[in-house]
């Protein structure tokens, strides 16, 4: 089918414009190291109304090299005091369980994808048969995996936490001019946990905007306030850390969302989108009811033929069987054509 540029299709779901917004899950290193945990994550992710599991693919070697050097120490933040390799080494998800976790997921009817990070991650997932991709914040600057993500044809989302618009437009066109022609992008604080303070998602409504593409969320922060405020600024995909429980020690489960706070999230997402709604100034099905109860021109003391329309006989109340509030100037004055008693909606057929 033929998109708008502001919609790309995953699989068999349209993205962007009026559609539901997509909503992540985020695994990462939720699964703690146990494929059993990671198949839990999988069916709790959509048992609590995520329309896809994101894993990432990468090894501590794919990532960075085996240093203790201080430029490659972590000195501050959630992983104040860790290496970056024996970070990587905890957090990242074997490569054998990847197949088997996409079976998984089809199994409970949830989209699968992933965040690869080098070329060998690339081939690896399309070995598998990867079928759209995500590139993350740190990876927006690296135009080589751009542009060989892009070669292979699929949906690209892209996160833009910590970029410039320089960076961002730099990222865009280099996937445009590699052969990618549904491309989303995410804003992000790539900050863990993030803060409200720090999202600036009118950035992401400016990003609409610019490069006609649809936009959403990377969320990092606690809570459904991002997420919720991102749909009602245009926002279609909203992706969060979710984890089985906190108290499940890795390096994610600290920033990550338990399913029944994912689940109350996704709740909140939708009913935020069905109450932006559209630029519609119809009345509901709901406020129909409440028509009658507007106001209108009474007659609320009796009144003879013949006897003047004042401010004590007539006056606007509900409901709203009468004559319209603009018209009670014009009858003022008026003669009553006929007597009319107390409790009596007025018309113009009942007056002179």
């Amino acid at each position: 089918m033929a998109l708008s540029g502001n919609t790309i299709k995953i699989r068999d779901r349209v993205i962007g414009g009026d559609y539901p917004a997509y909503i992540i899950a985020e695994m990462s290193a939720n699964h703690a190291g146990s494929i059993d945990y990671a198949k839990e994550i999988i069916h709790a992710a959509k048992e609590a109304g995520a329309d896809c599991i994101k894993i990432q693919t990468y090894t501590a070697d794919t990532m960075t090299i085996d240093c203790r050097n201080p430029y490659f120490n972590i000195t501050e933040g959630t992983w104040k005091g860790e290496n970056l390799y024996s970070l990587y080494q905890k957090a990242y998800t074997p490569w054998e369980w990847q197949a088997e976790l996409k079976e998984e997921a089809e199994k409970a009817g949830i989209d699968f994808f992933s965040t690869p990070f080098d070329r060998t991650s690339v081939d690896f997932l399309e070995s598998i048969g990867m079928e759209f991709y995500k590139i993350a914040s740190f990876e927006l600057v690296d135009l080589p995996l751009i542009r060989y993500v892009a070669s292979k044809g699929k949906p690209m989302i892209m996160s833009t936490g910590m970029g410039s618009l320089e960076e961002i437009t730099e990222a865009v066109e280099t996937a445009r001019c590699a052969g990618c022609s549904q491309l989303a992008l995410l804003r992000c604080a790539s900050a863990y946990p993030a803060v409200a303070g720090d999202m600036n998602l009118a950035a992401m409504a400016a990003m609409e905007k610019r490069f006609g593409l649809p936009v959403g969320l990377s969320d990092h922060s606690m809570g459904s306030v991002g997420a919720v405020a991102a749909v009602a600024l245009g926002g279609r995909i909203i992706e969060k850390h979710f984890c089985l429980d906190r108290s499940i020690q890795n390096p994610d489960a600290s920033f990550s969302m338990e399913p029944a706070e994912f689940s109350a999230m996704v709740k909140d997402v939708r009913a935020a989108q069905r109450a932006v709604g559209s630029a519609s100034f119809e009345v509901t099905g709901a406020e129909r009811g409440n028509l009658a109860f507007r106001r209108s021109v009474f007659v609320v003391q009796d009144i003879r033929a013949g006897e003047i329309l004042t401010e004590d006989n007539i006056r606007i109340i509900r409901p709203s069987n009468g004559l319209a509030p603009k018209y009670y100037d014009l009858v003022l004055g008026k003669k009553a054509v006929s007597d009319l008693k107390r409790g009596t909606p007025l018309s113009m057929e009942m007056v002179q």
